[in-house]
């Protein structure tokens, strides 16, 4: 635990409050946000470049999972949807399920093999609260209790820790405007954030030579010549970050946000970055009023950027090295709201993409009767999802991260 009389923090979480004469590494974020989820590398191990890489995608504002995975025969969902429902153009993909009709690039990657969807996915007592529920989903904890890491961070200090770190490369990377509470860990390792729009180092020149003259300034303390040391390795990384990113070439089209934070990915991964961990979010699906157009709009977005990046990866003999997961917080209720939109629900289908899953769709689908606080039951816990890429994919003991016992499914 933290020692008073020691001046700089022995844990990442202590050092980001406790550095900086007590203001906190939150005060120096405005400033330069990519340092703020820059750490110390020593005692970290640097992970092989064969070794399999997850990349996080977060639907922020809670996915309407119905009008994703439809479930295009069943009349209650026309009734309780009389204007959202989806009655032409859905894509078939099953004899009762059908992906929305802008999904076309993850019906193809269904049908090759590279998506998995699992359906009625949440956890026991759902909170409906955007940032309580991501917390749960970042903690991986039971909805009544607060966690204080999250299950990458957790990933981290069990099995990424150890003498011999000599890469430079973070362990985890964020495409974000903060660094999302998954990362979060009791001990310190290197995690690095990029801008969501622009260039990864699209700083004023007065700004980054400020900074520079700050890690050349005469240290007044041992935590003051520590924070210097940590600004110059973000300052290298953000450097060889752009350098690679500029002078990538995809073999794929990137449309979109999402997509360009995508393209990202994948010119770190092209490059042989010994990053484990990408994490990356789009927004807008909190779609309370008018849902209908928007929403086409954010899976056109998405299913065009998921298709892009595994045929990206594809093309660079990658695809077996990367696996992908989709989420969100939680999903809408069934009913339409009187404003043609869909109010904070539950359940929802969760995606895996990668090569050669093994079930292409997995659980039941919605039941749209037996509600619990009209609200969709869920079949499938997210920690087995969790359990699942921890055991199956970096071939790792799941009780080690994430608490409790939680069944795994043959998806890898």
């Amino acid at each position: 635990m933290y020692n008073r009389n020691t001046p700089i923090a022995v844990t990442r979480r202590e050092f980001l409050r406790s550095s900086m004469g007590g203001l906190g590494m939150v005060a120096f974020s405005g400033f330069a946000p990519s340092f703020l989820a820059t750490t110390a590398r020593a005692n970290v191990a640097a992970p092989e470049k064969d070794r399999q890489i997850l990349v996080l995608i977060q639907l922020a504002g809670g996915n309407d999972g119905l009008n994703t995975c439809i479930p295009y025969l069943d009349d209650e969902y026309y009734r309780l949807r009389p204007d959202l429902g989806i009655k032409e153009g859905y894509r078939q993909i099953s004899d009762l399920i059908a992906l929305h009709p802008s999904c076309g690039g993850m019906e193809r990657l269904f049908k090759d093999g590279n998506l998995s969807i699992i359906q009625n996915v949440g956890y026991p007592n759902p909170n409906r609260s955007h940032f309580r529920s991501t917390e749960i989903w970042e903690t991986a904890t039971d909805s009544d209790i607060i966690g204080r890491d999250g299950w990458i961070g957790n990933y981290f200090d069990n099995y990424c820790d150890g003498a011999g770190h000599t890469s430079s490369d973070p362990l985890g990377l964020h495409i974000s405007n903060e660094t999302p509470g998954l990362f979060m860990s009791e001990k310190v390792h290197s995690v690095y954030g990029m801008p969501t729009r622009g260039r990864v180092a699209k700083k004023a020149d007065t700004e980054m030579q400020l900074l520079e003259k700050l890690t050349q300034a005469p240290a007044a303390s041992d935590s003051g010549n520590y924070l210097q040391h940590m600004m110059m390795d973000a300052i290298v990384t953000e450097r060889r970050v752009q350098e690679i990113v500029d002078r990538y070439r995809p073999q794929a089209n990137y449309q979109g946000n999402l997509g360009q934070s995508l393209r990202k990915v994948a010119a770190m991964v092209a490059n042989g970055f010994e990053t484990r961990v990408y994490f990356v979010s789009q927004g807008g699906y909190d779609t309370h009023a008018n849902q209908a157009g928007g929403h086409a709009n954010r899976l056109n977005e998405l299913s065009n950027a998921l298709s892009a990046f595994q045929q990206d990866l594809q093309k660079h003999g990658l695809d077996d090295q990367v696996l992908t997961l989709v989420f969100s917080e939680f999903g809408r209720r069934p009913q339409q709201n009187g404003s043609n939109g869909t109010d904070h629900g539950a359940a929802a289908p969760l995606f895996i993409m990668g090569k050669d899953l093994q079930t292409p769709l997995m659980g039941n689908p919605p039941d749209l009767i037996n509600l619990e606080n009209k609200d969709l039951r869920h079949e499938y816990d997210f920690r087995q999802v969790y359990a699942t890429v921890i055991q199956d994919w970096f071939q790792a003991d799941p009780s080690k991260v994430i608490d409790g016992q939680f069944d795994t499914l043959p998806i890898l």
